[in-house]
């Protein structure tokens, strides 16, 4: 479907090309996707599910837990489903609005754990660092605050670069080499200048990251020079417990960020690193705060228990 207009023939949908045309490997890629899919969404909404249920877990470190689930529950549902979609249709269109939309929620889980990642750290530096004036500095009031800020932020942020999008015309080929609608591949595709795009990138973005980035940082290194300063061997292993999960999520997230997000110049199309980042990273995270997390597991099988028991005591049909 294309609009006339002037001498151009302005595009209203776009192909995406994807991963393969090969018939046996698309079959493969789509029952390794279909099964991570699966189990992202059960790891995430189950790991959402049980922070809410159990009272235990209602603290800080575990509301921006469940806040980051939800958006790796988000980014997963804004990429895999037309991905999925994609392996056996024959011409793999999106339309301009589904391109959009498929951004904005992409763009705004992103945002979104970035802002996350960087409260847990600080929540972390206040636990290690400051743990008599821990409930003070952060308190479970506080972390719904900051979870708040943190959606209107990355809703704000999404809404201007897909705002900042529509004002685009893209006359040029409507082929989209990649497996979703991101925004580097479709400046390629535009025939009005990106310019005021790309500022907005360096106007909004960049601080964002720049922010988000130092955040870590400093609140890592006060954690290792407090850690290094303690007597106690036992201590230093609590210390290094308390905070391996989030320092392993958050070293695995910014390093493929920064790989993904190369300048723009290069005509960045390496699909490996994007699957890594907006596909395996949501798959791998519920999976890192859990497996070695006691008070998860404790809740798990609380939860199991309970439900154990309601099921003999429930009358048999």
């Amino acid at each position: 479907m294309r609009l006339e207009k002037t001498n151009y023939s302005l595009t209203t949908e776009f192909v995406l090309v994807g991963f393969t045309d090969q018939p046996d490997l698309k079959i493969l890629l789509f029952l390794v996707f279909s099964a991570i899919y699966l189990i992202t969404m059960v790891g995430n909404l189950g790991l959402v599910a049980l922070i809410y249920m159990e009272r235990r877990l209602h603290t800080p470190m575990y509301i921006f837990l469940g806040n980051l689930a939800l958006m790796d529950s988000c980014c997963s549902c804004a990429i895999t489903p037309k991905m999925l979609e994609n392996f056996f249709s024959v011409d793999r269109r999106i339309s301009l609005d589904e391109c959009m939309t498929q951004f904005y929620f992409l763009c705004l889980a992103e945002t979104a754990d970035c802002f996350l990642l960087a409260a847990m750290a600080y929540d972390r530096y206040v636990a290690i660092c400051n743990p008599l004036q821990y409930h003070t500095m952060m308190s479970k009031k506080l972390s719904v605050h900051m979870s708040i800020g943190t959606f209107i932020a990355s809703n704000l942020h999404s809404l201007i670069h897909v705002l900042c999008l529509l004002r685009l015309t893209f006359c040029k080929s409507n082929r989209i080499d990649h497996f979703f609608c991101d925004i580097l591949p479709l400046y390629r595709l535009s025939c009005t200048d990106p310019f005021i795009n790309e500022l907005m990138i360096y106007i909004f973005s960049m601080p964002i990251q720049v922010f988000t980035i130092s955040t870590v940082l400093v609140s890592y290194f006060c954690i290792l020079c407090t850690i290094f300063k303690m007597k106690s061997k036992d201590g230093r292993g609590k210390a290094f417990s308390t905070c391996g999960s989030h320092f392993f999520s958050v070293s695995i997230f910014y390093i493929c960020l920064l790989m993904y997000i190369r300048p723009f110049e290069e005509g960045n199309k390496d699909i490996p690193v994007a699957v890594f980042y907006t596909i395996i990273i949501p798959l791998l995270n519920p999976f890192i705060y859990s497996l070695r997390n006691k008070e998860v597991i404790n809740a798990v099988k609380k939860v199991i228990k309970t439900y154990s028991i309601l099921k003999k005591s429930s009358p048999a049909h």
